[in-house]
């Protein structure tokens, strides 16, 4: 019987020290993933996911089956992760003249373009194209991760982000978000708060 108890002991330890590694990467749903995308190599790490690995940033990758034809990334991705549409986060590009920027804003609301400029120190600004802004970031529309862009820009967080010890943000492909203290994101992505919800 005493034998028992070190044995059992051991067994929740070790659990938890698995779950423990997953602060870099969460990667629970894997095999469930895997059947549903045959065929794709899932929780294999996007730009995002490596930036936040070599950075020993704490994070948890949260996979959600993405369904084809769906437009509303964020909306789809909080649906199926079962979280607040505030604690998701989208990511947008806007751009003045040659100089662009990402806008990071709560999937429950609209980017206030004006506010964005204003916080850049621009006098106007545009939503940039979205083959443009895939040609930028390396990334698919519904699936740009803040994270880890090809081509890096000033990047502005909305400030509704500090009510959460952690937010989502895409992982760097549909189907995949991270989830991660806000302060973190702007760490490594040399972003800034700003009032830029509409």
């Amino acid at each position: 019987m005493f034998a028992e108890k070190p044995l059992l002991s051991w067994l929740f330890e070790t659990h938890v020290a698995s779950r423990r590694v997953t602060a870099h990467g969460d990667f629970r749903k894997i095999g469930t993933m895997a059947k549903k995308n045959k065929g794709k190599k899932s929780g294999a790490a996007t730009a995002a996911v490596a930036l936040l690995t070599e950075t020993n940033t704490p994070f948890q990758m949260r996979e959600y089956e993405h369904t084809e034809g769906v437009t509303s990334f964020g909306e789809e991705a909080a649906k199926n992760l079962g979280a607040s549409e505030e604690q998701v986060f989208k990511t947008l590009l806007i751009v003045h003249e040659k100089e662009f920027a990402v806008a990071i804003v709560p999937v429950s609301g609209k980017l206030n373009v004006k506010a964005a400029a204003a916080a850049l120190g621009w006098k106007n600004a545009s939503m940039c194209d979205p083959k443009v802004a895939e040609r930028r970031t390396g990334y698919v529309v519904g699936g740009i991760s803040p994270l880890g862009q090809k081509t890096p820009s000033p990047t502005l967080l909305d400030e509704s982000a500090q009510l959460f010890d952690t937010i989502m943000v895409s992982g760097g492909k549909r189907g995949l978000d991270v989830e991660l203290a806000p302060d973190d994101l702007l760490k490594l992505t040399n972003g800034k708060y700003a009032d830029i919800r509409a």
